[in-house]
């Protein structure tokens, strides 16, 4: 049996080799979840540089892309912020089952523009600040990591009253970039390369690991850009993007 790394690269290799053929490349059409979206236009522009694929992206929750996927909307590649969704996908045969993997391991932060705001666990227990954004814990994985974390340093219910809740930790972001709250929780991947304002990197221990899976849809199984876009974000150059983004990417 080739091992599957080792296989990965063949694929990748071929398909590389059957896009400099004119007329060879394809379109797949994935669905993102929203704290993965930089990183992913950059995986899409490095897979059309060096495949000639298209890959066309959707963002948006995790639950909100499951749902459209469910009700048969037309994307090839799913790459949720948790492991349960995929699986969903697979147990009601929207997806193939031996093509989940994981691609990142996510990280949470405590995140205000304010220079100084932001000193660790001590702000949240201290509760000196109006509005905390979080994305919805029903829908959203950052969203349910915010609140086990709250939950673990024990000012859950006291803080309830200040929680304003975005549909996807996108908008959680965007409540705290636009001064509606003044500080949130958002995925390391959003903030990483922004050297204003403070941070609080959440200890792991604080929240359960959000182990982001990926999972081919069955309608794409014989998508030739599909596959490759899957054998590509295991690979080397979009492992380097993934890792620069602040995420941990599972050994091949």
């Amino acid at each position: 049996m080739i091992p599957s790394a080792l296989l990965r690269a063949v694929l990748l290799a071929l398909s590389c080799l059957a896009a400099a053929t004119p007329g060879a490349a394809a379109q797949a059409t994935v669905a993102v979840a929203a704290n993965f979206t930089e990183p992913a236009k950059e995986i899409a522009a490095a897979l059309k540089a060096r495949t000639g694929h298209d890959a066309t992206l959707s963002f948006g929750s995790s639950a909100q892309l499951l749902a459209q996927i469910s009700q048969g909307a037309p994307f090839d590649v799913f790459l949720s912020a948790d492991e349960e969704r995929p699986a969903k996908a697979v147990a009601g045969k929207l997806a193939t089952p031996d093509s989940r993997f994981t691609y990142a391991v996510g990280k949470l932060v405590l995140w205000s523009r304010d220079a100084g705001a932001v000193k660790g666990e001590e702000t949240l227990k201290a509760g000196a600040f109006g509005k905390l954004a979080i994305a919805n814990p029903a829908a959203a994985p950052y969203g349910a990591a915010a609140l086990e974390t709250l939950q673990a340093l024990g000012v859950k219910d006291r803080l309830q009253g200040r929680i304003v809740q975005g549909a996807s930790i996108a908008q959680a972001f965007q409540f705290v970039d636009t001064g509606n709250a003044e500080l949130g929780f958002v995925a390391l991947s959003q903030v990483v390369g922004r050297s204003d304002g403070s941070r609080w990197l959440v200890p792991q221990a604080l929240y359960r690991p959000i182990r982001q899976d990926a999972v081919l849809l069955e309608r794409a199984k014989d998508n030739e850009a599909a596959r490759t876009f899957l054998a590509f974000l295991q690979g080397p150059e979009a492992r380097a993007i993934i890792e620069r983004y602040g995420y941990e990417v599972p050994a091949p």
